[in-house]
């Protein structure tokens, strides 16, 4: 079934934002205005509607999210902090009355320090569906060389078969892993790419982690380019095929902000062109590029930095080593922060502190507009996370409020974790689910075919 664009545009509200970034916000229709600036946010666009909120712990317990795809498995998966550092699954077969139905926490976790759980992510291979627990403790406690706790999740819901079958350590890297990313590459292999406390990123061919190999199944690592602000790490990625070239890329926002490499041989990396030099970014947090991968969603972390757009196709045709000026760009309110996102073209879906759960249309790159929000997150301006485990973490950030988002594409069901008010659930009018073929686009987002991996005939020339 087509989705239609002009079913989501009753509620769409002007933030353009084009080089030079300047903002100007426009009223709704009807005289409404989203909230901005400091003060409680409260409420949502009438175009979305809360299907469930399940609270999960209170500040900065809850981190990131992950949401299964097949309709036949109604699984989200929660990543949760500190002396509740490990995960929760939550049941969404009925979206109006989600319940958790397991947690699992680390043991001795009084041992560890650091945050704990951070990032989750699931696979499919062989039959079997596992999930992936990122772990990021610090030195001084326990497994600080721990990165990630892999579980067999084949059996839900029936949780009596859910099975720790192995942990992946990086003891050269010690600080465990932020960020990762499951891919299906065109090989037919399932991936796994970490971050570490190190200039690079780890590679993991899962099957033969699972299979007991000696180094974890680590085949590579996808180096930071040196830059003039020198080495650092990644923060965040994306991994996708490129059906105009039949190449895997992998998509890095790190030290000197953006970066792309030609994966298609994983042990072998090939650095494709940078963004690099460009006003305002030093590091990038957030990268992800349109299906077609002429365009990408770029976030910064720091207060007052908007979700930058910048257009790829100077880079993936070769003609430019670097990319320097974005062409557009995007904020809730330019007094907070944008935190993840989730590209489903030409809509982007954001957990946005704060701001709670955002979506805006980037159809037109250079003129993105707002779809629709809810505000998750009704606390008090700048008292995010901050402060050292001593001190609860509590800051003076905005780092506060929903920190993952998750988008089935079958049937367009939307997640939030909010790090200070649990999981949220959404439907959005209009909205009945995604396919990229639908909107003239590859069928390509952070959704992964575990069955039959990317489709490989060419179908976009840059």
């Amino acid at each position: 079934m087509r989705r239609t664009r002009d079913s989501l545009c009753t509620l769409a509200l002007a933030a353009l934002i084009a080089a030079p970034l300047t903002v100007l916000a426009q009223s709704l229709p009807g005289g409404a205005t989203p909230h901005v600036s400091q003060g409680p946010k409260i409420g949502g666009s009438e175009n979305m509607e809360i299907m469930s909120h399940v609270p999960l712990g209170g500040f900065f317990r809850v981190t990131d999210v992950e949401m299964e795809q097949e309709m036949s498995r109604p699984y989200v998966y929660v990543a949760q902090s500190r002396e509740r550092a490990g995960f929760s699954i939550v049941d969404v077969s009925d979206p109006e009355h989600a319940r958790v139905i397991y947690r699992w926490v680390i043991e001795d976790v009084d041992l560890h320090q650091g945050l704990g759980g951070m990032d989750a992510k699931y696979f499919k291979t062989n039959g079997r569906y596992y999930y992936v627990q990122s772990m990021q403790f610090q030195q001084g406690g326990a497994d600080a060389d721990l990165g990630a706790v892999v579980f067999d999740v084949t059996g839900l819901p029936d949780v009596s078969t859910v099975k720790e079958v192995g942990r992946i350590r990086a003891p050269e890297t010690p600080g465990g892993f932020h960020n990762m990313f499951m891919y299906k590459h065109s090989s037919g292999r399932a991936l796994l790419v970490t971050t570490v406390r190190s200039s690079h990123a780890n590679i993991y061919d899962m099957d033969r982690f699972l299979a007991g190999d000696a180094d974890y199944g680590k085949i590579g690592e996808i180096p930071v380019p040196e830059s003039p602000l020198g080495f650092g790490g990644y923060h965040d990625f994306y991994l996708a095929y490129d059906p105009a070239t039949g190449q895997d890329k992998f998509y890095g926002a790190g030290s000197g902000g953006y970066h792309v490499y030609d994966v298609t041989t994983p042990e072998a990396p090939e650095l494709l062109f940078s963004i690099t030099g460009s006003p305002g970014i030093t590091y990038g947090h957030t990268f992800t590029p349109t299906p077609d991968g002429k365009y990408a969603v770029a976030e910064t972390e720091y207060q007052y930095a908007p979700l930058r757009i910048f257009d790829l196709r100077p880079g993936q045709s070769g003609e430019s080593q670097n990319i320097r000026r974005p062409v557009g760009a995007w904020t809730a309110d330019w007094e907070a922060l944008a935190h993840n996102h989730e590209v489903r073209w030409p809509y982007v879906f954001v957990s946005a502190y704060e701001d709670g759960l955002q979506v805006f249309s980037m159809e037109d790159p250079t003129n993105p507009i707002t779809m629709g929000w809810y505000y998750t997150y009704s606390g008090p301006h700048m008292q995010g996370y901050g402060g050292s485990q001593a001190e609860d973490y509590r800051g003076t950030s905005v780092m506060n409020g929903a920190f993952g988002v998750d988008v089935r594409n079958e049937d367009g069901l939307i997640v939030i974790s909010d790090s200070a008010t649990g999981l949220w659930i959404f439907r959005m009018d209009g909205f009945q689910g995604w396919n990229g073929e639908d909107w003239g686009m590859p069928n390509i987002s952070s959704v992964q075919d575990w069955d039959n991996g990317p489709v490989k005939q060419p179908t976009t020339i840059f």
